[in-house]
């Protein structure tokens, strides 16, 4: 079976560097708190250069990063925040999650990122924030929704989950609004052992207040400031960022160029859509996403080929049961559209040619 993603593979390529900072950590007992600090900071310290940001605040999570920046930026009952009608759910949680009511806007339909143009259309007087989310390593249109930010004076914090590295006009993502949150799950470009995350922001003053909130609101020990949570990055998670992270470069490059080759194969199958994206970004393909009608058909071809193959993501997020009831299938139809289509083809820095070619042979045959 060709694996959507290997993951062992990778650790096999990094094995010695990985291990010996896993055993360094332990060595120091730097799990949590005292020495681990020295292990937080420098991959704090390296990630912020690497993006080229002023602060990188490590947490538990994703998901706790995106709730603890709304959090600091004081998103609170009440409030509206916008999201992507596509998205890992975790987008929308961390709003309900702090109180406020997420609310809905439809996807562009070439980049499967959200519009600007429905993001004006649903802000109202209630209206705090802006979750664009980086999609499958492509840039959310970050020009015109920093455009609305300024226009309607509202936060924007950048959902970088899928996206390490990718590229907006010259610029990393993750440093164009108020904040950006990065999720480090282990299938991510830059993954850990276990979960993993961080807010990464130019703003000092809610750097602090982040980094106050991951630590139970406490400014030194036993001095708590503000009810807060337990949301930190430990010592190991840390060590095995930071040797992942100087390998990120070569990883990516070779994920852009898998992806074109799935793309010059591809490109002439007549009811086939390929991922596109426009000349000023940079896609770093977390996934390579196509569309087709008869997605569960190939799904199940690929499959009994040994090609695995995923959903990213089967039901949009207004249609999930915690939201369906609020919404109607036709106020989404790009999203609506793209859900009921889009299949993930293996893409990883290790696959092989072999493998590659194989992929592209069964999807032509089966295609054509």
């Amino acid at each position: 079976m060709i694996p959507l993603s290997d993951l062992y593979l990778q650790y096999k390529g990094i094995k010695k560097e990985i291990d010996t900072a896993i055993q360094s950590v332990i060595a120091d007992s730097a799990f949590i708190g005292g020495k681990n600090n020295q292990y937080t900071k420098t991959f704090e310290t390296a990630f912020s250069e690497y993006l080229g940001v002023k602060h990188t605040v490590g947490v538990g999570n994703g998901t706790d990063a995106i709730e603890i920046a709304l959090l600091a930026l004081g998103i609170e009952n009440g409030d509206e925040v916008i999201v992507p009608a596509i998205s890992w759910i975790a987008t929308s949680e961390a709003v309900s999650n702090v109180g406020a009511k997420p609310v809905f806007a439809d996807v562009l339909p070439n980049y499967y990122t959200i519009d600007p143009k429905e993001i004006e259309k649903k802000i109202t007087d209630k209206t705090r924030a802006i979750i664009p989310v980086h999609l499958y390593g492509l840039s959310s249109e970050m020009d015109e929704i920093m455009g609305l930010s300024k226009k309607y004076k509202l936060f924007v914090i950048e959902d970088c989950a899928q996206a390490h590295g990718a590229i907006y006009k010259g610029k990393m993502v993750g440093t164009f609004g108020d904040a950006g949150t990065f999720s480090f799950f282990p299938g991510k470009n830059l993954g850990a052992y276990g979960d993993a995350g961080a807010i990464v922001t130019n703003k000092s003053e809610l750097a602090e207040k982040c980094r106050l909130i991951a630590n139970h609101g406490q400014e030194k020990k036993n001095v708590h400031m503000r009810e807060g949570r337990n949301s930190r990055l430990d010592g190991i998670q840390s060590a095995i960022l930071s040797v992942k992270l100087s390998h990120l470069p070569k990883w990516l490059a070779r994920r852009k160029e898998i992806a074109k080759k799935y793309t010059k194969a591809f490109e002439q199958i007549k009811g086939m859509t390929v991922p596109t994206f426009p000349k000023y970004a940079e896609h770093t393909f977390h996934l390579f996403t196509i569309q087709v009608k008869n997605r569960k058909i190939l799904q199940k071809k690929l499959h009994e080929a040994g090609i695995e193959t995923g959903i990213h993501y089967p039901t949009a997020l207004p249609f999930l049961a915690p939201y369906e009831k609020r919404h109607k299938k036709k106020e989404f139809p790009v999203a609506q559209k793209i859900t009921s289509e889009t299949l993930s083809l293996p893409l990883y820095p290790e696959i092989t040619e072999k493998q590659i070619s194989f992929v592209v042979k069964k999807i032509v045959e089966l295609l054509s």
